[in-house]
């Protein structure tokens, strides 16, 4: 399996990031556990989740993936063989208010590994800006972790360009650890909050790119394709009001059309042109059972050529 560098880091991982959020909610410990092997064992080695997954469900408090991730490595074993990333910021801990104030994390990543089984984390994230605290006690709580063995290196989720660029000048100027991978939100139909700015700053400053979202919510995999379709998921409502116009169904056109003169789905080509790219390190991806994970685990080893990509960067520009 091809292994990617992790932007200036040591860390490599292949060009498929699993996205843990489904783990404790929509996938049961059975599943999820299924799930977590087979990846592992089909070469895969990176699993992306954070402390807050899942608060949005009804009578969860957060942390639900990372337990459930904790239970899976203490159960099969399988903690050496995974790139591990997860997140803080936007789960309160002991009643604040989350953030990324030096006291917050020093609280969160003690939960996080309390939680997931294990000592040590690969990637940690700071989930969302805070403007409310500097970057220079961010990245120094951040540099004090990596100094303890807990936090081997640093993301950024859900940064702009300039505060991405803001914060590796702190890094720089300070002699701190910067952040070395960038977690936005980017695929066929999302472009250009990526493509406009942040794209740039990732390839001058070698930031890796992992993107959520990969799928669209699941738009892109060709399971919603008119108002009907609301009802195939909880989120149904929300993808077809989004997604479901003109531009939508140009795109799902044209994933049809690719996927059919590659013998591949609609999924697998979306994947496949995002690992394509050459800023993306790998695109972050989920699935609720093994006949879904086989289907985006294909992508990885589907190559497109110049037409496809062509069509398709036709088809999803805004």
């Amino acid at each position: 399996m091809e292994k990617r560098r992790l932007g200036n880091s040591d860390l490599t991982i292949a060009p498929l990031m699993f996205g843990g959020n489904v783990f404790g909610w929509t996938a049961d410990e059975k599943t999820s556990f299924a799930i977590l092997d087979a990846f592992v064992d089909a070469g895969f080695n990176a699993i992306d989740t954070a402390d807050v997954y899942s608060l949005w469900v009804p009578g969860h408090k957060g942390g639900e993936s990372e337990t459930m991730l904790g239970k899976w490595f203490a159960a099969h074993g399988q903690r050496d063989k995974v790139v591990l990333a997860t997140k803080v910021g936007m789960l309160a801990v002991d009643g604040d208010k989350g953030g990324l104030s030096k006291a917050h994390i020093e609280k969160a990543v003690e939960a996080s590994l309390k939680r997931l089984q294990t000592d040590y984390i690969d990637l940690y994230f700071a989930h969302r800006d805070d403007t409310e605290t500097s970057l220079e006690e961010t990245l120094d709580a951040f540099a004090a972790l990596m100094k303890a063995g807990k936090v081997r290196a640093l993301g950024a989720s859900n940064y702009s360009a300039a505060r991405l660029k803001e914060a590796l000048t702190v890094s720089a100027k300070h002699g701190l650890p910067r952040y070395e991978v960038l977690q936005p939100l980017y695929n066929l139909y999302d472009r250009a909050d990526f493509e406009d700015e942040l794209e740039a700053v990732c390839q001058k400053n070698e930031v890796g790119v992992v993107p959520y979202y990969a799928l669209a919510s699941g738009f892109l995999s060709g399971k919603y394709r008119s108002e009907a379709d609301v009802k195939k998921s909880p989120r149904g409502q929300m993808v077809v009001q989004k997604y479901l116009n003109d531009r939508g169904r140009k795109i799902l056109s044209a994933l049809d059309s690719a996927a059919a003169r590659l013998k591949a789905t609609p999924a697998q080509v979306a994947i496949a042109w995002m690992i394509a790219k050459p800023a993306v390190t790998a695109p972050i991806a989920s699935a609720t059972s093994i006949t879904q994970l086989n289907d985006i685990l294909a992508a990885a080893r589907l190559k497109l050529d110049a037409e496809a990509m062509a069509k398709l960067d036709e088809a999803s520009i805004a």
